[in-house]
């Protein structure tokens, strides 16, 4: 591997230095012989992160691996070195022995309640299967699991949780136990609640969110992936169940009204948020830097938080490494600094993934 050299404003610290890559594709903050410059006078931020992303997965359900690949190049070019996979029906593993493309955080197959989610997404279970699911899945994933907390019930006709508030606590607590974290699906206001309540480490969309599950969030240190780039397919969800469920489509539009408001108060009472844009069922791969965007444009996140929700705040978060000396050198080069204009997210001067300069 040819040795690099790079010298711009490093991100977070905001300061002007110089990094090299030595051959075997780690950092080093002092002078490696040989290096190819690559870029000067740039803006250096640690990789980018999408925290909530199906890799291997499409709207209809597992994707084979030729796909699988098409998808993960397109979020590696978008600038995701690591990403967070909240649930997918087929195997990625193969993805880890690429060294260029990203690492991927799985969570194994999405936990569903029986007949109350997308079909051919996840498994479907009943309350009393739910620990051992977890089970199951912690053994499958890297250290999460993934639970459905709400989706449309029939017989309600609108979004009811999946689960018994007593099954779930108990899931967590054993996934604990096991050492992974619980992250869910939550739309609505009560699956939200009780699984704050119960201890989940983590809530993807969150747009049921009331002022005082905010607060437990902040207390529990709960954090939140907003994925605010799906949001924006609530118009369209209930337009597809109005014939039948015209309450449950009242609902996801009133949900879908006051999002940014919603997500707006928790990051402003110090909920923990990052940036994830649930590519893989509906909605294409390679939109991570549409989702910091729009959680500043949209939801109100400084330039400052939204590009840390989608890099450096996200890897403390994931236990990942930023750009110290002697770790991976996962990277993205822009030719101005994109706090200034976050739409240079869209245009990289360079992306470097374990010392190699792959886009």
């Amino acid at each position: 591997m040819t040795p690099l050299h790079l010298r711009g404003v490093v991100l977070p610290d905001d300061a002007e230095r110089d990094l090299w890559v030595d051959s075997s594709g780690l950092l080093r903050h002092e002078p490696v012989p040989d290096a190819q410059t690559v870029a000067v006078g740039v803006f250096i931020v640690p990789g980018l992160v999408d925290a909530h992303c199906h890799v291997g997965l499409d709207e209809h359900g597992g994707v084979d691996a030729q796909v699988q690949e098409r998808q993960i190049i397109a979020d590696r070019d978008g600038g995701a070195l690591l990403i967070r996979d909240a649930g997918a029906p087929v195997d990625t593993h193969w993805i880890d022995d690429r060294d260029d493309l990203p690492r991927v955080i799985r969570a194994g197959r999405h936990i569903a309640r029986t007949r109350r989610y997308i079909r051919n997404f996840g498994v479907e279970i009943e309350p009393d299967g739910l620990v051992a699911a977890v089970e199951l899945q912690a053994s499958r994933g890297d250290g999460w699991v993934k639970i459905v907390g709400d989706w449309i019930d029939r017989d309600a006709g609108d979004l009811t949780p999946s689960w018994p508030a007593d099954a779930a606590a108990a899931a967590i607590d054993r996934a604990h136990q096991l050492g992974a974290r619980v992250t869910a699906h939550c739309f609505g206001e009560q699956s939200v609640a009780e699984l704050v309540a119960a201890g989940i480490d983590c809530i993807e969309h969150g747009t049921g969110l009331t002022d005082d599950v905010i607060s437990a969030m902040v207390e529990h240190g709960t954090a939140l992936v907003p994925t605010r780039v799906q949001i924006d397919n609530f118009p369209m969800y209930a337009d597809a169940g109005e014939a039948r469920f015209p309450g449950y489509a009242a609902h996801i539009r009133e949900l879908h009204s006051r999002a940014d408001a919603t997500l707006r108060s928790a990051y402003e009472a110090g909920v923990a948020i990052y940036a994830g844009t649930d590519a893989g069922g509906v909605l294409p791969h390679g939109l991570i830097g549409r989702e910091v965007i729009a959680l500043h444009s949209q939801v109100g996140l400084s330039p400052d938080a939204a590009l840390g929700a989608a890099s450096w705040l996200a890897r403390d978060w994931l236990d990942r490494p930023g750009l110290g000396a002697g770790e991976s050198a996962d990277l993205v080069v822009y030719d101005q600094d994109p706090r200034t204009d976050l739409r240079m997210l869209l245009e990289p001067r360079a992306i470097i993934l374990r010392g190699a300069v792959v886009s």
